[in-house]
């Protein structure tokens, strides 16, 4: 009796969401940081920030455009601005981190840092800190997410070629749970090497790259 193979399994396709975001981390672009920002900047409906930008940078862009500017910290933490004898959080932006927020239409969850690679310093976290934040963060969106925006990558194709870069797996098992649209991360610099984008097969999940700067249709 001749056996019939099973059926292949069926191609995930990414979940669109009709908007267009500029996405930054890691780097003061020159496109950006200029006298004559935004001219030349294609309309858009919000700005994902991942990580390890200036305070001064993020003030910048709070006063050029009218979209929403959403951000989480990175494993710098250098999202302050200097004022008087202290540092403060840069102002007419919304920080994301550990939070859910819904600007623009878009429903985001925030988890900024990066896992732990030394014993001292701010912006890491451990296994153990992930698993509970990011768990609590699923919690939070047990209705819906779209967007899962962090500093680090998840496990996988744009985990880093060293320990302070390597990937977040709490991070997957966010997407297996919630399966957002996209992923939008930091903190790999263009000398990885890595693709700006890959999908993960397993969530549907489009997972980005935002080092520099970029306007992407979601």
């Amino acid at each position: 009796m001749t056996q019939t193979a099973p059926d292949p399994s069926p191609i995930v396709q990414p979940r669109k969401l009709g908007k267009k975001v500029m996405l930054i981390a890691d780097y003061v672009h020159p496109f950006v940081y200029r006298t004559a920002f935004p001219q030349g900047l294609p309309e858009i409906d919000a700005v994902l920030a991942a990580g390890d930008l200036p305070g001064y940078y993020l003030e910048f862009l709070a006063t050029k455009l009218t979209v929403p500017i959403i951000y989480v910290h990175g494993n710098h933490e250098n999202e302050y601005v200097n004022e008087g004898d202290g540092r403060i959080p840069a102002r007419g932006v919304i920080a994301a981190h550990g939070r859910v927020v819904e600007e623009a239409g878009i429903k985001i969850a925030g988890w900024g840092g990066a896992p732990r690679y030394r014993e001292r310093g701010g912006g890491q976290y451990s296994a153990f800190e992930a698993r509970v934040g990011l768990g609590k963060l699923a919690w939070r969106t047990r209705r819906g997410v779209d967007i899962l925006l962090t500093h680090a990558p998840p496990a996988g194709p744009h985990a880093g070629s060293d320990y302070a870069h390597r990937g977040c797996t709490e991070m997957n098992q966010f997407m297996q749970r919630r399966r957002p649209a996209l992923l939008v991360h930091g903190h790999i610099h263009e000398y990885e090497g890595r693709k700006v984008e890959y999908l993960d097969e397993a969530t549907g999940t489009r997972v980005i790259n935002a080092y520099g700067y970029r306007v992407l249709e979601i």
